[in-house]
């Protein structure tokens, strides 16, 4: 799996939770929708395959001689919180999620403390911009939300920074 990320459309954002993400854009709107488009599903699929992967449904890419499979949530509907992409998906612990990058920073947001979850966020940034404004408006009235509520400026200043720069500057999305 450590091949995905040598492409640049591709990341394995998180080990400990099997999270891989697929690059969108440079630049969101708050009210664009959040899911895998048909391009990013159909690059990763085509990325995974020269692994020993194959697509089995709509939602599943497995590999079964490592017996590990790529689970890619269901849309459920238009608005739907990037918070809640994995919660009615779930998978094995060697399973891996395929998310946008603005799901994978949720994930951080709802599974370390705020310290870790900003720095992941930035680090995830860096190589795949995220939809800020989205996940602020998305955040709850609880403690972990709260305190990243905080932190959205300083976000969307990295942001900035990390779309003006190589070696995001130049990318285009997959589609």
């Amino acid at each position: 799996m450590q091949e995905l990320d040598r492409d640049p459309f591709l990341h394995v954002a998180d080990w400990q939770f099997n999270l891989i993400s697929v690059f969108d854009e440079l630049r969101y709107d708050r009210s664009d929708g959040d899911y895998l488009s048909p391009a990013m599903r159909n690059h990763a699929v085509q990325k995974l395959q020269g692994l020993g992967f194959r697509q089995i449904s709509g939602t599943v890419i497995e590999n079964r001689a490592e017996d590990v499979r790529i689970l890619i949530p269901k849309f459920h509907a238009l608005g739907a919180s990037p918070f809640d992409a994995t919660r009615y998906t779930a998978k094995r612990p060697q399973d891996f999620y395929l998310l946008t990058p603005t799901q994978t920073a949720c994930h951080f947001i709802d599974r370390f403390d705020t310290e870790e979850a900003v720095e992941r966020i930035k680090m995830l940034i860096a190589r795949q911009p995220i939809n800020v404004l989205k996940i602020d408006d998305y955040l709850e009235d609880k403690p972990t939300h709260s305190a990243i509520k905080d932190a959205i400026g300083h976000l969307k200043y990295v942001q900035r920074m990390a779309v003006e720069s190589e070696p995001l500057m130049g990318r285009r999305g997959l589609g």
